[in-house]
């Protein structure tokens, strides 16, 4: 490193990347630091430093004993472990370790005592709700949401006629002439786990979705303002049922909502709306396929004067950034969902689906909440 950035770096304090420290005699503290940023975007330790970012400097008995205490945390103190890379930078104020730890490639890490660790700002704190250490395995991709049973659901539950329908067009056989039982066609589909309905399986395929999941609907509403503070809603709805309608309602509930421009269209046409209906799609198909399902909490629309906003709960996944996924990257959150949805709403599955909405209409802001946990579209209204 080199002195220039060490000191760029010094004076622009600590954050969820950067932390400094005085000096470390604790292994087990510097190794719940170290999964902090593992589980996390990774981040650099910086010992030698004070809190305030000036520099304290170590003696080379200091850095002698540091990296050995450095070596047997991230070997002994982090499981799995960990290789962190160090670094010692000498400064007119003595010498600093700089300790580089990455993003981990076999998340989610853990203690000795078995306690997961996340950043929370520049400090770290224990990762405690079911929901939260769900997603650190969510991110190593050894769980997901879509797959997880619905407990005290059934083949029983299935809207059987609609699920016939949906197999014979996917598959182009019967459902009636398979050979093997519904469960274990179920189960062949990876929509069937413990003899239980799994959440892909309920959200799409169920009678009535809301009824075992009640948290996975879509919360709309249209205001006569530009601020939820003062607004009083012109029209208010919760949308429910099947996937597959939960997203014709809710795109239909935003057209209906916003203007109609005339443009070139004739006299006595109704109008295009004000915001190509392509652009919404895209993005309520977003919000529904790619939302943190394990996240107890609906798709939120809000329709304002000058915006609408589509709010999915869960910040995007695995490092990924508004940056990438409008260049096309995407990382399948829920692929089991992911892997029915084509077949069922206009989604395709290629990455391309931002893409399509901003060159339909870029007067589009996406959102990547990380302290809030959301992602969120907004789309500018008085635009066309």
């Amino acid at each position: 490193m080199e002195t220039l950035e060490l000191l760029e770096i010094l004076e622009r304090g600590e954050d969820s990347r950067r932390q400094f420290k005085k000096n470390v005699t604790n292994a087990d503290a510097l190794a719940s630091d170290m999964i902090a940023f593992s589980n996390g975007d990774g981040g650099k330790i910086l010992i030698g430093v004070n809190d305030d970012g000036t520099i304290a400097g170590l003696s080379s008995d200091d850095v002698r004993r540091l990296n050995q205490l450095i070596s047997n945390a991230a070997s002994q103190g982090v499981r799995p472990a960990i290789n962190p890379v160090t670094e010692n930078v000498m400064t007119d104020r003595g010498l600093i370790v700089s300790v580089d730890v990455s993003s981990g490639l076999n998340r989610p890490y853990q203690d000795k005592n078995g306690v997961f660790w996340v950043k929370c700002g520049s400090d770290r704190r224990r990762a405690t709700s079911r929901e939260e250490i769900q997603r650190l395995f969510q991110s190593s991709g050894l769980v997901h949401a879509d797959a997880t049973p619905v407990p005290g659901t059934t083949v029983a539950d299935l809207d059987a006629d609609y699920f016939q329908e949906f197999f014979q067009r996917r598959f182009g056989e019967p459902l009636e002439k398979q050979d093997v039982s519904m469960p274990d066609i179920l189960r062949n589909m990876n929509l069937l786990k413990d003899d239980c309905l799994n959440v892909c399986c309920v959200l799409l395929f169920a009678r009535a979705p809301q009824y075992r999941l009640p948290a996975f609907i879509v919360k709309a509403g249209a205001f006569d303002s530009t601020d939820l503070s003062t607004a009083k809603y012109e029209d208010s709805r919760d949308l429910v049922g099947k996937l597959a309608d939960v997203f014709q309602q809710t795109v239909s509930f935003i057209v209906f909502n916003l203007h109609h421009v005339q443009g070139e269209q004739g006299i006595n046409s109704l109008g295009l709306p004000e915001i190509p209906s392509e652009s919404i799609e895209e993005l309520v198909a977003n919000a529904l396929i790619h939302r943190d399902y394990f996240i107890s909490a609906p798709v939120r629309i809000f329709i304002f004067q000058d915006r609408v906003e589509i709010i999915s709960p869960g910040c995007l996944p695995n490092n990924l950034t508004v940056e990438n996924i409008k260049a096309g990257n995407s990382n399948a959150r829920n692929p089991v969902l992911a892997s029915f949805a084509n077949h069922l709403i206009p989604y395709r599955g290629y990455g391309s689906g931002i893409i399509r909405a901003l060159a339909k209409y870029p007067h589009i802001d996406l959102i990547n909440d990380i302290e809030g946990n959301l992602f969120k579209a907004t789309l500018k209204r008085g635009m066309r």
